[in-house]
Order: structure tokens, then sequence, then C-alpha cells
């Protein structure tokens, strides 16, 4: 590989799907097991801790470390700043990974898994991909920029997240990686305190209706319906809100996406100028949103008071911009609108292509 580094794809990435197949005890999940054994607690955790640091971490961690170090030496070569920003965003997940391997409870174990599973298949397929001079093909170049997270498809891969069990996502990139335009402080804030509270309160809300069901008393569903829309929208436009913006950001789209734009807003500019007054003029907390519209068949600008108010249904968000207080305050501190000029320089367009591109699948009949 370039910069006189290089490994066997197979040497280094295990086969996951054999882990399995010569593990089936592995299937059983771990709280279930303790159950059966009967066993004294403080004894599973060393027996689970021992046998599975030993047979399944170990090995993977050092796959974790090849990885990163290829990755590194790609980054020393590659003159594309997408294919970097790609780079960039599955080194910080690897990293992610390999530090919590040694805080790790056995009963995230399959979690981590997963995790780690996932980014290691992305790690392959690129070395796939990624010839030596970086010389790719088109349809390569796009694999390659395809920013929907890396997914593991093991067979043990929960398809759906349960009731209750929402995880705050990892950054994409460094707590300091958005400077000078969005400090550190304040991303750390955002992320770790003010977005962790949204999925605290959203798996709570999930119990507690689940609860009603099951108990039949739906006294205070108003409530835990109401703490659902406010949490749960809050967790999801955070998410898409971290994933749309870069350190490479800025400038503007390209390609459908920009075409859409000038047909529904008159230009770049005309929308642009749309967006940064409907974020400025939200009252109180709340975000600015560009979404597609399955039913109109069109792109719009929306203003959202909270998370979930004066918004509309039926739409697909594609771009959010958070205006609450908490998301620029320690640096823009009475200074929204300066805020938002500074926003749009992280503004990560490939990733809001990609979700136009899923999106403007979904058309509905026009009413």
């Amino acid at each position: 590989m370039a910069g006189g580094f290089s490994f066997s794809r197979k040497s280094v990435i295990p086969d996951l799907d054999s882990i399995f197949t010569l593990c089936p005890w592995f299937t059983y999940p771990v709280k279930k097991r303790a159950h059966h054994r009967g066993g004294n607690k403080n004894h599973m955790h060393h027996f689970e801790q021992t046998w599975l640091i030993n047979w399944i971490q170990r090995p993977l961690l050092s796959s974790i470390r090849f990885c990163k170090k290829w990755l590194e030496k790609q980054l020393q070569t590659t003159n594309d700043p997408e294919i970097s920003s790609a780079m960039r965003r599955l080194l910080n997940q690897l990293e992610h990974s390999e530090k919590k391997a040694y805080h790790l409870h056995p009963f995230a174990l399959d979690e981590w898994f997963d995790r780690v599973a996932a980014a290691l298949k992305q790690c392959a397929h690129w070395l796939d991909l990624l010839p030596a001079q970086h010389k790719l093909s088109t349809s390569s170049h796009e694999e390659m920029l395809n920013l929907e997270p890396a997914r593991s498809t093991h067979r043990f891969a929960e398809p759906r997240v349960p009731i209750g069990k929402h995880k705050l996502p990892p950054l994409p990139y460094p707590y300091d990686a958005l400077e000078p335009y969005i400090d550190e402080q304040t991303m750390r804030l955002h992320h770790d305190e003010h977005h962790q509270s949204y999925v605290n309160g959203l798996n709570q809300a999930e119990k507690m209706m689940e609860l009603a069901r099951q108990s039949g008393n739906f006294e205070l569903i108003k409530h835990w319906e109401r703490e659902a829309a406010f949490h749960g929208a809050g967790h999801y436009l955070h998410t898409i809100f971290w994933e749309t913006m870069n350190p490479h950001g800025g400038g503007s789209p390209s390609g459908p996406l920009l075409k859409q734009i000038e047909q529904d807003f008159g230009s770049f500019e005309a929308f642009k100028k749309h967006f940064s007054l409907a974020a400025e003029k939200v009252e109180g907390g709340g975000w600015a949103l560009l979404v597609w519209s399955p039913r109109a068949h069109r792109l719009e600008i929306l203003q959202a008071e909270k998370h979930q108010n004066l918004s509309q249904q039926d739409v697909i968000p594609l771009l959010p911009l958070d205006v609450w207080e908490h998301a620029y305050y320690l640096k823009y501190p009475n200074r929204r609108k300066e805020y938002i000029e500074a926003w749009w320089h992280v503004v990560y367009w490939p990733q809001v292509q990609q979700r136009f591109k899923v999106a403007r699948q979904v058309i509905w009949q026009p009413f």
C-alpha cells in the first residue's frame, strides 16, 4: 500500500462469522447464562471477563490496531478531502471501540462486538476498494464516500432498537474538530450532557408507556407521550445534526440536491438567506430544518420550537440547525445570528446529499 505500509486483508481481519460458528455458547445472552448457572455473581463476572477477553477481545483489538495503522498511513497520502473525512470518521470509531474495551462490563460485550465487527468490515471493504495511488473509479469513489454508518450484518445484530434502549451515538469527529466555528467546550457539553439527557428521557418515557400497556393503567399516558415526543425528537434531530457537520464542510452542495434547491428556492443564495432568517427568528429554543416533503414533492424550510412544536408531519429532515442557547451561548452568548453565519462553514453537504438521495425515493400522491 501507499506510504510503504502493507498487510494481507485476510491475515488481519478475522472471519467474524467463524467466531460465532465455533462458539455457539456466545449466542446465548450473558445475563441468561448467569441466571441458568445459578452461580455467584462475582464468579460469573470473573469467568466472563477472563474467557471472553482472551478468546474474543484480544484478536479483535489486534485487528483494530492494524486497521488504525493502515488508515493513518492512508491519511498521509490521500489528497481527496472527502475520502480523508470518511477515513477519519472510521478511525474515530475504531479508537472509541479500543478505549471502551478496557472498561467493558460483560453484559455490554454483545454491543461492543457488533460495533467492532461493523468497523472492521468497513475497513476490509475499503482495502478492497482503495488502490495504492487512490485512483478510484467513479463507482468506487462513491462507495468510499457512502456516509451511512457502517453496519454489521452478522446474524446476531439487533434489527431494531428495543424499547427503552436508545444510546448516545459517538461524535463522528473529535470535540475540537469544528474550531474555530464551534468551540470544543460547547461540543462536549452539547453532546455529552444535553444530547445524553434526551436519550435518557426518551428511554424513560418508552419504558413507562410499556408499563402502562402491561398494567392497563393509562392515567399518565398524556405526560409520557409528551415526554416521548420532546426527548425523542431531540435525540433524533441531534443525531442528524452531528452527522451533517464536518471540519471539511462549508461551500455549497452539488448534483441533484443543488438542482432541487435552485428549483424550489430560486438559487442557493436565496435558500441560504431564507434558512438563516428562519433560524434567527425561532422563538426561544428550537431548530431550523431543511426537509423533503414526499407529499408536495419539494424541499421546504421549517421551524421547530423546542424539538417538536410548530413543525409538520410527513416530512423527512435533511439538514437541521440547533438554535437552542446551549448550542452556542458559550462562544456566541447573545449573538445567534453570528453563530448561524459560522455554522455554514461546517455544513457537510456530502452527508446532506446522501440523505436527500434516500429521502427523495419516498413520494406520496400529491394533495
